[in-house]
């Protein structure tokens, strides 16, 4: 058996902040690593979970465009939106950031600045189609013609997506400008280029080695070889674009860093950025400059490219400067792709769900095992709504849930929550606890090699063995035909409810937790140890806290409804405008206002106006006056008793003739609904609101 790590670095692809995320991208790589960082924190080892979304490129620019916003705004919409859906589906980051961080932008500009010192970049001059009208270089997807391999009228400067051709816009016929139509000129513009083909030789001793050493995967390493058997060459690391890195050299300030070679540096900024948030500034050099460290790469099929050979070469071009060594990926476990309901995912044709919509509907472990069970690990695989109802109810409820809480029932109802004694183990007792000392082992075995599946496949195997158990010992009989039976048989089934949140916690987090508390045990299962899901912990006389129903089966009409949403979609949901902020003010100009809370005594409207309502508040001793533009939303008699905030150093002012001294505090979105800023609970009148 080789030896562990000292610590584990471990990361997942950076999502493209353009758009929601689908149940493809987490079974592609999310979801795999979070099972592998949940199963190692359990073995006690030293991990980090880093990742973040990737805010660059043309994509984002055209999206702004389009809705006549900033990229900014359309970043910030999905990174918030796509965070909030991880924590909602339980994947366990230490930290998910972002490339528009100032932080990233100079990790960024350090490694090609460094490049460019030592004259490792190649400056070249080549054409690219310019627009008159617009003033600007098109990049790749601001352009569109006819395809000269397939004809298609719609290709783009990068790639025909009919045909699949790879091309160069210079060679599109008949090429338009897509922002105002025109046909644009060619021009010639300088770009730096990585030498990736010097690279070649190293890369391919590399991924020799280490797949020697980790075991590759087949399909990533057969990627690779077409690559190389192509030959590597010069890859451009600039482009003429507004929205991105900053290019670090005098005469480029136009221009920015391609997306390819800052996305992949955002790894190793979110590992800065979690370690100054946790107070140890250089607690990231641990992990990523550490000659023990092992890291382990989880991306999807299309990003092999990226992080086999691109930032492979890249980290290699820094350490032969021979100061700081970062670590190269050990491994690389690529997913092929999901479909969904036969189908590929797409974006265009509105075809899939996202998965903050999934989850309006269904739990996250639920989609978890049902994902976990189908990972495209070797191919590419598919998810059927009928398949995921049938996996929830027919496994996860009906083997494992049900041993669960009958287990927990006939404990509760024939030794009231108790855990019998165990007496004289018998031979259905020593084949049952051979399956559990044996699984620790062996599924831990299968985390360790990436394969996932087979791993949440033993684990239920250990939930159906269970039940085999628990249906020879009969519980049902025993406890009225022989009491020191039914002890033995149910305190070993408790064993094994403990062992499975143990072993289930990789996958169905929430529900392994769920199983913990009502063990009625302290901490999280994974705090105690995955080699003790194979060991005998509970003791006799513990109390256990009463079950509730683990897993809820999932009805036909929940499915129909979703299959008939699919077939007949509603029209898109218009994105939220985006919300100008005003300039930023300092803590010391904040701090010059004071909000306090304010219990309302009074209301009523101010004569000759329909908007404005005249209100009597208590602040602390102090009685005030407020006129507030309030009379559309709250009838003065809704008002009297609410508890409000207010601002009350605020100048007095007048309106129609009424003394208004203070603020009170509301909420308006754009259709002006308003709402007020209210308080629950007895805190008292004039209390500080900080």
């Amino acid at each position: 058996m080789k030896s562990q790590p000292q610590r584990i670095l471990v990361t997942a692809a950076l999502p493209y902040a353009n758009g929601p995320l689908h149940l493809g991208h987490l079974a592609g790589a999310y979801l795999p690593a979070d099972m592998y960082v949940r199963y190692q924190r359990a073995q006690k080892r030293d991990v980090l979970f880093i990742c973040g979304s990737d805010e660059h490129g043309v994509a984002i620019t055209v999206t702004a465009e389009k809705e006549k916003i900033t990229p900014q705004a359309v970043v910030d919409r999905y990174h918030a939106m796509n965070k909030e859906a991880f924590k909602n589906v339980g994947i366990s980051f230490d930290n998910y950031s972002r490339t528009s961080l100032p932080l990233h932008h100079k990790t960024a500009q350090e490694f090609f600045a460094e490049f460019h010192r030592r004259g490792i970049l190649r400056e070249k001059q080549e054409l690219q189609l310019y627009c008159e009208k617009d003033k600007m270089f098109l990049a790749d997807r601001y352009v569109e013609g006819t395809c000269p391999s397939c004809k298609y009228t719609q290709a783009r400067g990068d790639q025909c997506e009919n045909c699949g051709t790879w091309l160069n816009q210079a060679e599109l016929i008949d090429p338009k400008c897509k922002l105002c139509g025109t046909t644009p000129i060619v021009r010639t513009t300088s770009h730096w280029y990585f030498p990736l083909g010097d690279f070649q030789t190293r890369l391919e001793a590399y991924i020799k080695e280490r797949s020697a050493r980790d075991g590759w995967k087949e399909n990533v390493l057969r990627y690779c070889e077409s690559w190389f058997k192509e030959g590597l060459k010069d890859r451009a690391v600039t482009r003429d674009l507004s929205w991105g890195v900053p290019v670090p050299v005098p005469g480029y300030e136009s221009k920015v860093l391609y997306v390819w070679f800052d996305a992949v540096l955002g790894y190793i900024s979110s590992a800065k950025e979690w370690a100054a948030g946790i107070g140890k500034p250089d607690k990231w050099k641990e992990y990523w400059l550490g000659t023990d460290t092992k890291y382990v790469a989880f991306i999807g099929k299309d990003n092999v490219v990226f992080h086999c050979i691109v930032f492979p070469s890249m980290l290699m071009a820094w350490n032969d400067a021979g100061r700081e060594q970062y670590v190269l990926p050990e491994n690389v476990p690529a997913n092929e792709f999901l479909n969904f309901e036969g189908q590929k995912f797409s974006k265009s044709r509105g075809w899939g769900i996202d998965l903050q919509d999934f989850l309006k509907h269904f739990s996250a472990d639920s989609l978890r095992y049902t994902l976990a069970i189908n990972l495209p690990e070797s191919r590419d695989s598919d998810f059927y709504l009928k398949d995921f109802q049938a996996r929830t109810n027919n496994e996860l409820a009906d083997i494992f849930g049900n041993f669960v809480n009958r287990t927990l029932a006939f404990t509760e109802k024939t030794f009231n929550g108790v855990v019998p004694s165990s007496g004289s183990i018998g031979p259905l007792e020593k084949e049952m606890i051979a399956v559990l000392a044996d699984a620790p082992t062996k599924i831990g075995d299968l985390y360790d090699r990436y394969k996932f599946r087979e791993a949440v496949i033993e684990s239920m195997n250990v939930a159906r063995a269970a039940n085999k158990y628990f249906n020879d010992g009969q519980p049902w009989k025993t406890s009225k035909s022989n009491l020191e039976q039914c002890a033995m048989t149910l305190n070993t089934c408790l064993q094994v409810v403990r062992s499975l949140a143990i072993l289930m916690e990789p996958v169905v987090p929430v529900m392994a937790q769920k199983i913990w508390a009502t063990l009625n045990l302290e901490g999280t299962p994974s705090a105690a140890g995955w080699e003790s899901a194979g060991e005998l912990k509970l003791q006799a006389g513990h109390s256990l806290k009463k079950a509730e129903i683990l897993v809820t089966k999932i009805e036909d009409k929940q499915i129909e409804d979703i299959i008939e949403a699919l077939n007949n979609p509603a029209a898109p949901e218009q994105p939220k405008p985006a919300i100008e902020a005003k300039p930023k003010i300092s803590i010391d100009d904040f701090k010059k206002v004071e909000l306090r809370l304010a219990l309302v005594i009074s209301a009523e409207r101010v004569p000759k106006s329909e908007k404005l309502l005249k209100i009597q508040v208590e602040i602390g001793s102090e009685r005030r006056q407020i006129v507030a533009g309030i009379a559309q939303h709250y009838k003065p008699e809704d008002l009297v008793g609410k508890r409000i905030a207010v601002v009350s150093n605020l100048q007095p002012a007048k309106l129609m003739g009424q003394e208004s001294n203070g603020m009170l505090l509301a909420a308006s979105d754009s259709t002006g609904k308003l709402e007020l800023l209210t308080v629950n609970g007895d805190l008292e009148s004039g209390s500080l609101i900080k």
